[in-house]
């Protein structure tokens, strides 16, 4: 069989590394900024055309994130974060994304004044309305920012109690820059997760900047079940194999790690060792709407440079099913679309 657009459409996709927020395309910004009454920074583009320009010539992870959350002002109403999501899981329906697990950033939207309710409602609406319409299931995770105070991350995890029990908000991640932010200083925000009592999940964004050692941090010292970017794992033999041995699934974002200058090219990620070596990962977008693309373009951009067998692809693919935080009885659906894919049925 051959492995062109319409196979690695057809997959059944798992993505684990997407950032609602980095799903606001120029367009809606704009639309947003308006109906809102934002006021964008002088200096802005004036256009999604010249703000899609912009986009292109992103120096690395600190020149995009101040663009990330100029764009999160414009999200102000329950229905503008229920509109933000539904226009990704429309693009997931187009690529071919049967499950997604998407962060989210409430310390960008709380310290502005916007409830955290008025988020996870909005959310939460989506996500319903994905599953009942387009038949694809979402969980929510919250995501505490690097570069704000430990403090601040454990209060916001505090307000969150509720939404842990309820299970709207399935787990907890860390995100935002890693220099000089080594994933032991935020222990105590994991830890007052923890104190909820609820059954949620955690994961962590390490050794995209930071070295292999912030992986083994997030690891041991947070506890966490997955490694989101994880790219820096392959510099060191003994991680290599822990991570093979215990299954833990990095999320990979090649695109991203393109645009941000983590690498020169699609074929300098050692998609190759991690194969060789065992270690579970996924392959996702990131902020697709600030770096030009969805899940099913990263697919298309690794097997450009990769040219993957549909045995590879399937294991990929399956690695993504088995990483997912959903019940068995999900993760047996999409081994069997899985298995229908890779029979040409």
């Amino acid at each position: 069989m051959e492995v062109n657009e319409q196979f690695l459409r057809r997959l059944p996709k798992c993505e684990h590394h997407v950032h609602l927020e980095g799903t606001l395309s120029p367009e809606l910004l704009f639309q947003l900024a308006k109906h809102n009454n934002i006021a964008l920074p002088d200096d802005f583009p004036s256009t999604p055309a010249e703000l899609h320009a912009r986009y292109e010539r992103f120096t690395g992870l600190d020149d995009f994130l101040q663009f990330y959350y100029i764009g999160m002002r414009v999200l102000i109403t329950e229905k503008d974060f229920e509109d933000l999501a539904w226009q990704y899981f429309l693009k997931c329906q187009e690529d071919g994304v049967r499950h997604a697990e998407v962060f989210f950033d409430p310390q960008g939207h709380v310290d502005r004044g916007i409830s955290l309710d008025t988020l996870v409602k909005g959310f939460t609406r989506a996500i319903a309305r994905a599953q009942q319409e387009l038949g694809i299931t979402a969980k929510l995770i919250m995501c505490l920012l690097r570069h704000l105070s430990v403090e601040s991350g454990v209060e916001m995890v505090n307000e969150a109690h509720s939404y842990f029990r309820s299970g709207e908000i399935a787990g907890i991640g860390l995100d935002s820059t890693e220099k000089d932010m080594n994933p032991l200083k935020f222990h105590p925000i994991f830890e007052a997760a923890r104190a909820s009592g609820a059954q949620i999940r955690y994961t962590a964004h390490a050794g995209e900047e930071g070295p292999a050692d912030y992986v083994w941090e997030a690891l041991k010292e947070l506890q966490v079940e997955r490694i989101d970017h994880g790219i820096n794992s392959h510099h060191d033999a003994e991680l290599l194999v822990h991570l093979s041995q215990t299954k833990t699934l990095l999320t990979l974002c090649p695109v991203s790690n393109v645009k941000l200058r983590v690498v020169d090219s699609v074929a300098d990620i050692p998609f190759g060792k991690f194969l060789n070596h065992g270690v579970p990962f996924s392959i996702n977008s990131d902020d697709p709407a600030y770096f030009g693309g969805y899940c099913l373009h990263n697919y298309l951009q690794v097997q450009a440079v990769c040219n993957w067998t549909t045995d590879i692809w399937g294991q990929v693919c399956l690695a993504g099913i088995e990483g997912s935080w959903v019940d068995e009885e999900r993760k047996q659906l999409l081994r069997e679309e899985l298995v229908s894919v890779l029979q040409g049925i």
